[in-house]
């Protein structure tokens, strides 16, 4: 009796390892990159950058949502399964109206990826907009103005 308790018992220990090892297994989204940064932007500027990844599983990978942390940001993605092996896209747009300074935008995608969710994000240095003038005066100086102070046009007789 004792064998057969002890048979069960190792029968229970490697159909639960056996379990385990399934529950590993499935989807699983793997970025190409998990951070982007547009740099310094003017406010008011709308920029994009696409988040490329691949289902490096062996099941299906579905997005079921992707969260942004403000309205600022939107995203875009498809809304199919992703074959193993096959890869994908988010694309992230950014409307830099009303923002100023540094900006960290955590963007949160949900699937069926067991470590789901996944993050990654997206960083501007946002600097006020240019006003006319300033651009006027930037402008101005093309380099040809006259060094003697004569503004006079020679007329030929």
């Amino acid at each position: 009796m004792k064998k057969v308790f002890i048979y069960a018992i190792a029968i229970l220990i490697v159909g639960f390892a056996n379990a385990q090892e399934a529950a590993t297994g499935g989807a699983k989204i793997k970025f190409e990159q998990t951070e982007f940064d547009f740099g310094d932007i003017q406010s008011g500027d709308k920029v994009e950058h696409t988040f490329k990844f691949k289902n490096t599983g062996d099941a299906p990978l579905v997005l079921s949502n992707v969260q942004t942390t403000c309205g600022c940001t939107a995203p875009n993605w498809s809304k199919e399964p992703i074959a193993p092996g096959a890869s994908s896209e988010i694309l992230i747009k950014f409307n830099s109206t009303g923002k100023k300074g540094k900006q960290h935008k955590v963007i949160t995608v949900l699937s069926n990826d067991a470590s789901s969710p996944s993050k990654v994000k997206i960083l501007a240095n946002v600097l006020p907009k240019e006003s006319k003038v300033e651009k006027e005066v930037e402008g101005d100086d093309d380099g040809d103005s006259d060094s003697d102070g004569d503004d006079e046009e020679e007329d030929e007789d």
